[in-house]
């Protein structure tokens, strides 16, 4: 980079290394699944980080604190206690500064964690969930035991070091208030650390900025009913949950529960079904935690009128829960999705009638052609094509009468079906659930199937759809 001209290496974007594209990353306004929602809803995508979350932003700070107070010196170790993102963020600065890493993780975090971390170069060491803080078993407890253990170490701390909230109050916060132009209202987050919340509000809490700032807490985590107590965790005991990387089982000091003006529980199921829902209806591959924060900012909007303006964080993406939040089997396996709910496809629909290859028709095929060709293969509807047998659109029994009832029986054979082409045709692909071409099929009475280059490769008619699910059904 020292050859490039400071002017050219900011217009290419050109970085020194991987670290220096953290931050800036994207918001996006959320349309589909914020149906009945008045207010304006953006999600910032954290996993656009190099490190695929939000915690990417904390853990070069966190090194370089400890190198100026001399704690960290060269051929160093950093131990951290991590539901594994902040020891991704933690692995690639380790990695570019030539440190050892170890990470202590609960044993319900995911495969594709701890693979990840590994893959870095990374020890990880697996520690059960459901035991105390205190316990000596507990994952905060064996890392400070690593670090105790370990000469030329030191703890990330992420739960108690000043450093985390530092990072989201120097680069968090201001991205989001620049990127909309100083208009948000709301910013929801869902609450772990605290680092990402705490360090947000207290850069909203300046200057007069007017901006709520509301918390999501996963159920059996104690961090609701600690900011309904003013912040005191006394008496209070969580139990275990699903959902990774929010919620914890006691108040960190990098959370000032104090700056938080309210706070949304969500169970698992709401977290889970709502990842799903943002993956399927608005392309957002993100992983459980956005699900639960996007799941809490639908309860936060409720009573929200459309001058407000919401962002939602999302930290982390999907491809950390492939085994976990979109596998069916782990889905059924914890009750999130009913036993039966199988994905059903138009396809496994369509194919369920045995019947021979499609019957299609072209525009200039005339009318006595079709007819024949309906009472020769016993259907009552035939797709239309073009020369290279791309949908056109579809002629039906009821079409055809219509046609011949008001033409000049002379003309009768000579006729072609073209002036009768419905091309307002229903379409689906074969792998789309049948759950979502119903509307269609209700709407059209008959869909299309076809491929991705517009073959037709199948129908789909009421009477198909309501054959299938009475022999499922009688089974």
């Amino acid at each position: 980079m020292a050859d490039l001209p400071a002017e050219f290496a900011r217009d290419l974007r050109v970085h020194d290394d991987i670290m220096g594209t953290i931050g800036n990353t994207p918001l996006v306004r959320l349309s589909r699944v914020t149906s009945g929602v008045r207010c304006r809803v953006f999600a910032k995508l954290e996993f656009f980080n190099p490190g695929g979350s939000v915690k990417d932003r904390i853990a070069l700070p966190i090194l370089e604190a400890y190198e100026r107070s001399g704690m960290l010196r060269p051929g160093g170790t950093v131990v951290e206690a991590t539901s594994g993102n902040t020891g991704v963020g933690l692995a690639i600065a380790c990695a570019l500064k030539g440190y050892q890493a170890i990470f202590v993780m609960p044993d319900k975090m995911s495969q594709e964690k701890i693979q990840l971390l590994r893959a870095f170069g990374a020890r990880v060491v697996i520690a059960p969930t459901a035991v105390a803080p205190e316990d000596p078993r507990s994952y905060y407890s064996v890392a400070r035991r690593l670090v105790a253990e370990t000469p030329n170490s030191v703890l990330a701390d992420q739960y108690h070091n000043p450093v985390n909230p530092e990072s989201h109050y120097l680069t968090t916060a201001p991205e989001i208030w620049h990127q909309t132009g100083g208009m948000v209202t709301d910013i929801v987050v869902g609450m772990g650390t605290g680092g990402t919340i705490t360090g947000i509000a207290q850069y909203m809490r300046e200057e007069g900025r007017k901006v709520r700032i509301v918390g999501v807490d996963p159920i059996g985590s104690l961090l609701y009913d600690a900011w309904r107590a003013g912040g005191s965790a006394v008496g209070l005991e969580a139990i275990t949950y699903k959902v990774e990387g929010i919620g914890e089982d006691f108040v960190p000091s990098t959370l000032d529960l104090g700056l938080v003006d309210d706070v949304v529980q969500v169970d698992d199921a709401e977290a889970f079904l709502w990842t799903r829902r943002l993956v399927r209806e608005e392309g957002i591959f993100c992983g459980g935690s956005s699900g639960a924060a996007m799941a809490g900012a639908v309860k936060a909007a409720r009573d929200l009128g459309p001058e407000r303006v919401m962002v939602v964080i999302f930290p982390d993406s999907g491809s950390r829960y492939l085994s976990k939040v979109f596998s069916d089997d782990w889905m059924r396996e914890h009750g999130f999705l009913e036993p039966d709910r199988r994905l059903i496809t138009v396809g496994e629909v369509s194919r369920s009638r045995g019947l021979p290859s499609l019957v299609t028709a072209s525009p200039g095929d005339t009318l006595l052609d079709v007819i024949g060709r309906m009472r020769k293969h016993a259907v009552s509807q035939i797709p239309v094509v073009d020369g290279e047998g791309r949908l056109i659109g579809l002629v039906t029994e009821l079409m055809l009468l219509d046609y011949m009832l008001a033409a000049d029986p002379d003309r009768l054979p000579a006729m072609n079906i073209g002036p009768v082409v419905n091309t307002e045709v229903a379409t689906a692909s074969e792998s789309d659930p049948l759950e979502e071409a119903l509307p269609k099929l209700v709407a059209s009475k008959v869909v299309i199937l076809v491929d991705p280059a517009r073959l037709p490769t199948g129908i789909l008619t009421v009477i198909d759809a309501l054959d299938y699910m009475a022999a499922r059904d009688s089974r």
